[in-house]
């Protein structure tokens, strides 16, 4: 696995938690990011590619007439100021966060770039589990203790009545009927770059045959004030079917949206 990314340094554990009402552990960890140039234009290269990457940048540009920074703020990236592309740069930027968090905080292989790179809408979200992690327990094929992790993530930089944990418990629900979906489509795009990945994913597309763990995630990624005022130990997962394997976290930090907006845009003029 490759080394963690600089940036997340700055997601720190409180190692304070909350409780659903139905009795499940909520942690609460904190993005204390920071006017640190050198990590914040290391996290714009690694955020941009999630796009496109560097090394495909020339031939995606050739023919535009475009420069490469207006090519990823015209073309690629969500909208600053049209809707819905604000809200889609808010998830999108929560659910790289929390990949980010899965593969080099819990060690899970996460793929992600399918989930951005071949939108036909920039400022749509893009169909399907948000957020997928594999993890292998030995060498032995078929292990039924690998692990497939399933996590779904809301954003909430706003003033908002809405819970934003309740409303990621709801979607990891709809994620146990997405999942065979999502699973083709990684392995489909990855067919075209890496069979040996496409194959591990297609280690998890036949549980009756390959037994394996399931797990189920929640997230919320909120603004401090967002925090401050969602009530989210009214949350439920009582309905869901996998309430025995389910991991919720919430990730709170200051000024999310303006942090959003300035990695968008540093992204683009460090291309």
């Amino acid at each position: 696995m490759a080394d963690a990314p600089a940036h997340l340094d700055w997601l720190q554990d409180t190692g304070k938690t909350l409780e659903t009402v139905d009795g499940l552990t909520i942690e609460i960890w904190e993005l204390k990011h920071a006017d640190d140039e050198e990590i914040l234009s290391a996290w714009a290269k690694h955020f941009r590619e999630h796009y496109c990457t560097d090394e495909d940048l020339p031939d995606l540009i050739e023919g535009t007439g475009l420069t490469k920074g207006q090519f990823l703020t015209n073309i690629k990236f969500p909208d600053a100021k049209a809707k819905p592309g604000p809200s889609t740069r808010a998830g999108d930027f929560s659910e790289i966060l929390v990949a980010d968090y899965i593969e080099y905080v819990l060690g899970y292989w996460c793929p992600r770039q399918v989930r951005y790179e071949d939108r036909f809408n920039r400022n749509v979200s893009t169909n399907g589990c948000d957020i997928l992690g594999f993890k292998l327990k030995s060498r032995r094929p078929g292990n039924p203790d690998d692990e497939l992790f399933l996590l779904e993530a809301k954003a909430g930089f706003t003033a908002t009545n809405s819970n934003r944990l309740q409303q990621a418990i709801d979607g990891s629900i709809k994620d146990m009927t997405r999942e065979a979906m999502s699973l083709n489509a990684i392995k489909q795009r990855l067919r075209r770059t890496d069979r040996s990945q496409a194959l591990l994913v297609q280690r998890f597309q036949s549980e009756g045959d390959l037994p394996f763990r399931r797990i189920n995630g929640a997230a919320a990624v909120l603004d401090d004030e967002a925090y401050a005022k969602m009530d989210l130990e009214a949350s439920d997962a009582s309905e869901h079917p996998n309430s025995e394997n389910l991991i919720l976290i919430v990730i709170k930090g200051a000024s999310m949206m303006k942090l959003v907006h300035a990695l968008y845009k540093r992204a683009a003029d460090e291309a």
